[in-house]
């Protein structure tokens, strides 16, 4: 570089300068140069311009740059200059003696602009700085080296097909890593290569742009463009890029739906089912997409209401399908006449035309073997449960629908009708009972016939038949479940103790009506009383006070439920009343129950209980009897298996073996408890009725209890009642002539229990003493 002499003054030091000069020229120095003056203290600057470089040297030689210099440099070599800071050294060189710099490398502008180092001047002997240490700065100057580039591209871009002319497509973009401040090196103009005349470029935004109008997608979908960007402003010499882009037409509704052909032919059989497709026909439609959808529809022709269509969303075909079953015997051929059209419109192109077609489909409908048909295909019928077996039910009918008329022949379904209630006459279709209803069991029944024709048994026909089983009162009333219920040992008369209620598994027309009463047998009884509450409940009194667990804790109580039915029906339920300990406030705290569910397992009711603990003490009976020794004396009656206690009863005080208050005052004590229904005077019945329950009483006592002996046995009672109703309780031993004249035939007629205790007084009645 050839620089002009620059100096500047230094107002603190006006003799010193610092200059730059071109080669050429003389250098010019102030007044006194080189001369240090004493009156004012050392100050020296250095000061130049930027340094330039051109980029990409490709010289062999060192390229000069310029040239450092001091007025202290006597040129005597005293002076020697240092250069430092990036690319010192490496890239950039300096001459120690003479300040010349050179670049001993190639620059690239875009890699790196400018480069900042610093110079001074040292003394070559002391190695000490004669100036202040100055920074300067070396530019790379551009060169256009840098081809304009598509950073973005290839592009892809879409655009309506039928678009307006100058309907913007997109922009490309392209770059120059050249300096835009310098020269024209990365002034760009954009060009089409590729793409004409459909489609034009701007030169300088690079904005695409369509050139042609009514472009059809049907006729060509895609385009592609090659675009150029060219530096220098597009003059000779510049550089270039270019670029692809790469436009897709987008469609529009402009094609309407047309049927390839006018008219069309199915043959359809007329046993296809109903919803099949019987059919299958397609417009064509040009355009894609939802503008190629379309929508199928019947116009007018004679299978209006046998047929509809519908399109397929997959293929967009137009589907016919059966809503109506086809008889070939009743129409043998259909004509429809079917529009396509499409689903959604561009208004812009409705003035070419209307957007659907019209064609004609014609159906032949082909004869099959059909199986019998059922006319009703479901029939109802009823019948009595009460009705005998062979009963007529109802019957069905079918036919042959073909032409030929084939006979027809009548089966049961037996897979409906496993039990075989019913059959069916092969010929007449009559149904008839084969065994007992029950409507209690199954109150409907619903079996399948089945009508096959006799010359193709492959044809079969099948028909729903619901019997209806009609109710007769043949169920009696019952209890729902098993009453278990209990009551303190001092509750008080009037009582309710339970609440009974029924069911009845027959059907009642205006509802149940239930009739609750205590059997005959039962009637009479001094402990409980029963109440019909006329709702179809009863509840269950005590008629008496004070019950003892440990002389009965068990109650049976035979009910009678009767209906109102016809012919009324009646059964008898048996309530267990169980006698319970209980507290003030009559919580119970133990129950007979309660010790059974200890020894019993779960689910065994209390007749079981009472059952097997008179098993239990039979068996153990049995054994005790074969250890005892075969030996007859004086002292034991084997005669009536009667045990002799040598014992005397206690008395009154004995109230252990029997409760002698009720002994004395038993007319009192049946008065007492006649407070709700009073009783007519006891009859000599009604006597030998009291005598028998209070026997079974004891009976069943002995059979409960677990430590009771295992032998019939008979207890002495000492005392004599007065005005007893029983007359005497006394011994055999003790009887007087009065008793003895007393009839005891009633024994007889108290059944098999009583049989020995009969015998036993017969032969007393006899004149005999045992």
């Amino acid at each position: 570089l050839n620089w002009a002499k620059i100096c500047f003054y230094n107002h603190t030091s006006p003799t010193l300068y610092v200059c730059f000069i071109k080669s050429s020229e003389a250098r010019t120095r102030g007044g006194g140069a080189g001369v240090y003056s004493t009156q004012s203290r050392r100050r020296r600057s250095w000061v130049w311009n930027q340094f330039f470089v051109l980029e990409e040297y490709t010289g062999d030689e060192p390229l000069y740059i310029g040239k450092l210099h001091s007025d202290l440099d006597k040129g005597d070599g005293q002076v020697r200059y240092v250069l430092s800071g990036e690319g010192a050294m490496s890239i950039f060189s300096i001459d120690e003696d003479t300040g010349d710099i050179h670049t001993t490398k190639s620059l690239d502008r875009e890699q790196q602009a400018y480069y900042t180092l610093r110079a001074q001047a040292r003394d070559r002997n002391t190695n000490l700085p004669l100036e202040p240490e100055s920074q300067f700065i070396i530019k790379v100057q551009d060169i256009n080296d840098n081809e304009p580039k598509f950073l973005d591209g290839p592009y892809v871009a879409r655009v309506a097909e039928r678009s307006p002319v100058g309907t913007s497509v997109l922009t490309v973009v392209a770059t120059d890593a050249d300096d835009p401040t310098y020269g024209n090196s990365a002034h760009l103009v954009y060009s089409i290569l590729q793409g004409q005349p459909y489609f034009s470029v701007e030169p300088k935004s690079g904005v695409v742009r369509t050139a042609l109008p009514d472009m059809d997608r049907e006729l060509r979908d895609h385009y592609l463009l090659v675009i150029q960007a060219k530096d220098m402003i597009g003059q000779m010499g510049g550089l270039s890029g270019t670029t692809t882009v790469t436009v897709m037409l987008t469609d529009v509704n402009d094609n309407p739906p047309r049927f390839p052909r006018k008219s069309y032919q199915f043959s359809v059989p007329e046993s296809t089912l109903v919803s099949a497709v019987v059919a299958k026909i397609k417009a064509l439609d040009a355009d894609a997409g939802p503008n190629a959808e379309m929508d199928y529809r019947i116009l007018d022709g004679d299978g209006l209401g046998t047929f509809r269509m519908l399109t397929d969303p997959h293929t967009q075909e137009g589907l016919v399908i059966l809503i109506k079953t086809l008889d070939f015997e009743t129409k043998t051929s259909y004509a429809l006449r079917v529009e396509a059209s499409n689903r959604y419109m561009d208004t812009r192109f409705l003035s070419a035309g209307p957007f659907s077609d019209v064609a004609t489909v014609r159906l032949q409908v082909e004869d099959v073997n059909e199986p019998p048909c059922f006319s009703p295909r479901i029939s109802q019928m009823a019948v009595s449960e009460a009705a005998p077996v062979g009963t007529e039910v109802g019957s069905v009918s079918a036919h042959d629908p073909d032409a030929s008329n084939c006979p027809i022949r009548y089966a049961i379904d037996r897979k409906s009708d496993v039990e075989n209630y019913f059959d069916i006459d092969r010929q007449s279709g009559v149904i008839r009972t084969s065994r007992r209803l029950d409507r209690e069991l199954s109150a409907l029944h619903n079996i399948t016939v089945l009508a096959t024709e006799s010359l193709d048994h492959s044809q079969v026909g099948k028909a729903v038949v619901l019997v209806s089983v009609t109710d007769v009162n043949d169920n009696a009333p019952s209890f729902p479940v098993e009453y278990q219920t209990s009551v303190c040992e001092d509750a008080q008369p009037g009582q309710i103790i339970v609440t009974l209620s029924a069911v009845d598994l027959d059907e009642a027309k205006n509802g149940h009506h239930f009739l609750f009463s205590l059997a005959a047998k039962a009637a009479w009884n001094q402990s409980f009383v029963l109440r019909d509450n006329n709702d179809n409940t009863a509840s269950v009194l005590t008629w008496r006070a004070g019950f003892l667990q440990r002389e009965r804790p068990l109650y049976f109580l035979p009910v009678v439920i009767s209906d109102c039915g016809t012919p009324p029906l009646s059964s008898t339920n048996t309530l267990t009343v169980t006698v319970c300990e209980c507290d003030l406030h009559g919580n119970r705290r133990s129950c007979v129950q309660e010790m059974s569910a200890l020894l019993l397992p779960e689910g065994l009711s209390l007749a079981a209980v009472v059952l097997l603990t008179g098993l239990l003490t039979l068996l153990g009976a049995i054994r005790r009897r074969r250890k005892e020794p075969l030996i007859i004396d004086d002292e034991r009656d084997v005669r009536e298996n009667i045990v002799c206690y040598d014992d005397e009863g206690g008395g009154e005080e004995d109230t252990e073996a029997f409760d002698m208050f009720t002994l004395r005052h038993l007319n009192e004590t049946k008065r007492s408890y006649h407070v709700t229904a009073p009783e007519p005077p006891p009859s000599r019945e009604d006597k030998h009725q009291l005598f028998q329950e209070f026997i079974e009483d004891r009976l069943r006592e002995a059979n409960l209890d677990m430590t009771a002996p295992p032998f019939d046995s008979v207890q002495t009672y000492a005392l004599e009642g007065s005005g007893s109703a029983a007359v005497s309780l006394s011994s055999f031993s003790s009887l007087t002539s009065l008793e003895s004249e007393q009839s005891y035939h009633f024994l007889s007629e108290w059944g098999p229990k009583f049989r020995k205790l009969a015998e036993l007084y017969k032969d007393r009645e006899g004149g005999g003493a045992s």
